[in-house]
């Protein structure tokens, strides 16, 4: 059990990185608009009309590293403790590198081929810390569903990074869902990256909402918290109650998971590229069904935060129970899948 020294410095690491990602965030705004770092609406899956300042990752990046440098983890904490967090800085830092380039690189950016080869590197960096499915034998196909897993939330998270505050608000409930699941096992790691995570993500929203000094934080900063996120799912055992405890980060991350495959299987019924963009995400839909962006970045955030909710629940509930709630939420997934799939989203 955690102890109260502990859930101390897990509450500076959030504040430090909600503190760092907020002071910071104004300067590179002002650094993007100087060196037009834009993100300028010249092509058709753009939702906003425009320029806006980009490379706001830069801002969430600081406050998350800079949260868990600050809390001096180091001295005080065992060992493999520090060398995960390690492992997590290094291969985000990779994965934020990258993500900067390709903002730059916008409005094309670099080729989906590349960026997943880098991210798969990054997931690689993971599994030399010992950050890995440990649920799944042999042990190669459990490193081979690691490099899935971490790839597929770290673009998951980038895909559904279309409207203000969305992204940032899916990563904030997410990291909140893995350390409170977290919080009572000696995974310290993944307490303390999850705080630093859910500060700086908080941080960034207050500047990602303004209209008047309004900033996107760019594949810098959505696919930092994706790969994070995808990291800190590895970290825990999550329950032994049961043997589908272990599936609970499906339910912390399905929002970001659902819209991802939402938006391929409809890109390929239409016979386009998967990896290809569109309209097609579920919170345009909703958009299309005359909610407003902040009533649909709210209710995403309910949804989160609900799923979440289910997550640490089956963590603690017997296995005909944890059956019930899987096939509760399938259910109403399914219902919201038919009935966002009658909006016509044509111009």
């Amino acid at each position: 059990m955690i102890g109260a020294s502990h859930l101390s410095l897990l509450l500076r690491a959030a504040a430090t990185a909600f503190g760092l990602t907020w002071a910071a965030t104004p300067f590179v705004r002002a650094a993007a608009i100087r060196m037009g770092w834009l993100d300028r609406p010249e092509t058709d899956v753009k939702t906003h009309t425009v320029p806006v300042p980009a490379l706001g990752g830069v801002a969430v990046w600081a406050g998350f590293a800079g949260a868990l440098v600050a809390t001096r983890f180091m001295t005080t904490f065992p060992t493999g403790t520090l060398y995960r967090l390690r492992g997590i800085l290094a291969g985000a830092a990779l994965v934020f590198v990258l993500g900067v380039i390709d903002d730059l690189k916008k409005p094309h950016g670099l080729g989906w081929k590349t960026k997943m080869a880098v991210q798969v590197l990054a997931a690689l960096i993971l599994v030399h810390f010992d950050i890995r499915i440990r649920f799944i034998h042999p042990d190669y196909l459990g490193t081979a569903l690691t490099l899935l897993w971490v790839v597929g939330i770290t673009n998951a998270v980038n895909i559904i990074d279309i409207m203000d505050g969305l992204a940032a608000s899916q990563a904030a409930a997410a990291a909140l869902g893995f350390w409170l699941i977290a919080l009572p096992s000696e995974d310290l790691y993944v307490n303390f990256a999850a705080a630093a995570l859910l500060g700086a993500s908080l941080g960034f929203l207050p500047w990602n909402f303004s209209k008047s000094r309004r900033i996107f934080m760019g594949d810098s900063g959505s696919t930092l918290l994706g790969f994070t996120l995808a990291a800190l799912a590895l970290g825990t055992d999550f329950t032994l109650v049961n043997p589908l405890g272990v599936y609970a980060p499906l339910l912390i991350l399905a929002v970001p998971m659902y819209d991802t495959f939402y938006v391929m299987a409809v890109r390929m019924g239409k016979g386009k590229s998967p990896f290809l963009g569109s309209r097609d995400h579920f919170a345009l839909r909703l958009e299309r069904m005359h909610f407003s962006r902040p009533q649909i970045v709210a209710l995403s955030l309910f949804a989160a935060l609900f799923l979440s909710l289910c997550a640490w629940l089956v963590t603690l509930v017997s296995t005909p129970w944890a059956v019930a709630v899987y096939l509760v939420l399938g259910t109403l997934i399914g219902f919201v899948t038919w009935h966002i799939s009658q909006v016509d989203m044509g111009r």
